[in-house]
């Protein structure tokens, strides 16, 4: 019991802090709206369309770690948006805050009190929580330091 908590208090770090790199949140905090959908030359996507990537990847990842019947998108386009910026702030802030709250349900599928976050989904291929848990953190790492280097080519970043 004691080690799964510390298993389990360690993925939530990896998940929520800065630990040796910027968080999401902050890597999109104060980026000026008409910067979002600003595509830099030599590069194939925008800030936006970054953005919506985690979120809908953090979303299947979530759903197929709870519901044996989720159908995942269509690879690899299922995956980024075709527009390179929000439709209005509001889209903004509605991606941003699903990326937040399912983050937070994939974390209470750790916290749970019957949770094994070794044990194999019933579905899949040997998946479980700690692999989707850990796959989570790596893909939103490194697309968050896609973001910091995008707002660095945008004269955007502190």
């Amino acid at each position: 019991m004691q080690k799964n908590k510390a298993i389990t208090d360690s993925l939530k770090a990896l998940l929520l802090k800065a630990n040796a790199h910027v968080t999401f949140a902050d890597a999109v905090k104060g980026l000026p709206a008409e910067l979002r959908g600003v595509t830099p030359p030599g590069l194939p996507y925008s800030i936006w369309q970054l953005v919506e990537h985690i979120r809908i990847t953090q979303e299947d990842i979530l759903e197929f770690s709870r519901d044996a019947s989720y159908v995942s998108p269509a690879w690899p386009e299922g995956y980024w948006p075709k527009e390179t910026a929000p439709e209005n702030e509001a889209a903004w802030k509605h991606s941003l805050a699903q990326i937040r709250e399912d983050l937070a349900t994939f974390i209470a599928l750790l916290e749970a009190p019957d949770a094994d976050l070794f044990a194999p989904f019933p579905h899949g291929e040997g998946q479980h929580l700690f692999r989707e848990a850990v796959l989570i953190a790596d893909h939103t790492s490194y697309h968050t330091g896609e973001i910091v280097a995008v707002r660095r080519m945008l004269g955007a970043w502190k």
